[in-house]
């Protein structure tokens, strides 16, 4: 008769890896998650209002949203330019300019969900209250060991 080992004790994690969603769930409810659920609301949009106005409004937002990227985008990077004519380092330019590409590429995809994050990573006063969001949770995980930020050879990597 074989004999199997048993492992001793549970397999340690990291801290705060319990209350995180794993990159599998996480990919999951990215590609999978929100797809149905933009389907059911644009389902039961066009249910309401119509075929016809379901697709206007689906394109709409989508012109509204590039025209507005554009437009931000290009604020973002004159912005970008001056701090660093000006010796600053541009921390909140960049920032900016992440959420203003994601925020388009938000509304690009079709979607009543994705639209209404997309446009708020576009207008600058509920872009700041996201990133402020995020930069405290970031900071958190990092006091709590979570996020480990390391650097080698000049090279920051975060873990």
């Amino acid at each position: 008769m074989r004999r199997t080992r048993r492992l001793a004790g549970p397999i340690p994690r990291r801290p705060g890896y319990c209350r995180a969603m794993s990159i599998l769930g996480r990919l999951a409810l990215l590609f999978v998650v929100v797809p149905l659920l933009e389907l059911a609301l644009l389902i039961q949009m066009g249910r309401i209002v119509g075929f016809w106005p379901t697709i206007a409004l689906v394109v709409f937002t989508g012109l509204t949203g590039a025209w507005l990227a554009r437009t931000e985008g290009l604020r973002t990077m004159w912005r970008l330019r001056d701090d660093v004519a000006n010796g600053r380092v541009p921390g909140q330019a960049i920032m900016d300019g992440m959420a203003v590409l994601a925020g388009g590429a938000l509304l690009l995809t079709p979607g009543i969900i994705t639209d209404v994050l997309g446009f708020g990573l576009l207008f600058p006063a509920t872009r700041y209250a996201m990133q402020k969001r995020i930069m405290a949770r970031l900071e958190r995980s990092i006091q709590e060991g979570a996020v480990q930020v390391r650097m080698a050879e000049g090279e920051i990597f975060l873990s």
